[in-house]
């Protein structure tokens, strides 16, 4: 093989970033001794010139029409012209015979209505921006959404989620064909974390703080997050906001979906998780570190939100370094 060829799929309203996280770290990869090397091409109907959804133009190398040679991987990318995208019989025509051209087929982010409408994720799993991941389980329901991941791999097929998890799943993909040490280096490149397990929450609980407009509900969950090993039960949560344990619970369930107490030992969890993977802590220092007390208590959280023990996930999620 003298290069692997990957053919990235654009359209009027893709995303640039979707776009410009594979190609870059591919183009670095090629610098950094990838052996064959990437040849990555844009290709669109007619190999007309796309416009991004920040308004700046690309201009396509190939026409999806016109290519028939075998591929290394097919990428879909996404943006807010996905719906159009996926309503275009042409485009997905050309996808789908395509994608028996190819060793590995992807996509980024809302490239994965792309897929799901060319019928490639009938019965696999999958995953997509997290906003749009009901919107598309409704859509799809033979396709076995899950809204959490960076990415997902089933078979030859993998889908990212929300834009710069195109980093992520790049990366995975030159570990795949050409070993950690040069993915290492691409990520150190990028300035990318080296790097981050494809299982791991495109949303977390640090985000997700920030989508309710209730100030209440903001201030205490903030406190929440920076106080973790502090007395963060109901009541003293309540206490805080001034108001009585009932209506901070019916304040939470509306906001949040969750109870108080339901939402502290999900945060609580998820930065044990974060440090399991960051740092080498014993379980014991990151159980009291987090508020869970104990490695009981850590081991009990862990089987609930993750459906494994701590150790294995720090065994399964941590980076090769």
């Amino acid at each position: 093989m003298r290069e692997r060829v990957i053919l990235v799929v654009g359209y009027d309203g893709a995303e640039l970033i979707d776009i410009a996280c594979v190609t870059s770290s591919l183009d670095i990869a090629n610098r950094s001794g990838a052996s064959p090397p990437y040849r990555v091409i844009l290709a669109s109907p007619g190999r007309r010139s796309i416009t991004c959804d920040s308004g700046l133009r690309l201009q396509a190398e190939a026409a999806l029409e016109r290519f028939n040679s075998p591929l290394d991987t097919l990428l879909v990318s996404g943006g807010l012209g996905h719906e159009q995208a996926a309503a275009s019989e042409r485009l997905v025509g050309h996808v789908r015979r395509l994608a028996t051209l190819a060793r590995r087929v992807a996509s980024v982010c809302t490239g994965s209505t792309v897929l799901a409408e060319a019928g490639l994720l009938t019965n696999r799993r999958a995953t997509t921006h997290w906003m749009y991941a009901e919107q598309f389980a409704r859509r799809y329901p033979d396709v076995r959404v899950d809204p959490e991941p960076i990415y997902v791999r089933d078979g030859n097929i993998a889908t990212s989620g929300g834009v710069t998890s195109a980093l992520d799943l790049t990366l995975a993909f030159i570990e795949e064909d050409h070993g950690a040490a040069l993915a290492r280096g691409v990520a150190l490149g990028t300035v990318a974390y080296l790097q981050r397990p494809g299982g791991q929450a495109q949303l977390s609980m640090f985000v997700a703080r920030h989508t309710t407009d209730d100030l209440l509900v903001r201030r205490i969950t903030d406190h929440v997050v920076s106080h973790l090993d502090g007395d963060l039960g109901t009541g003293a949560l309540a206490r805080l906001g001034g108001v009585s344990e009932r209506h901070l619970s019916r304040m939470f369930l509306n906001h949040v979906g969750q109870t108080p107490a339901q939402y502290v030992r999900r945060v609580r969890t998820e930065a044990a998780a974060q440090l399991l993977v960051s740092t080498e802590l014993p379980l014991a220092a990151v159980a009291r570190r987090c508020g869970l007390g104990s490695t009981e208590t850590l081991r009990q959280a862990f089987l609930g939100r993750y459906a494994v023990p701590p150790s294995r996930y720090r065994l399964a999620h941590t980076p090769v370094r």
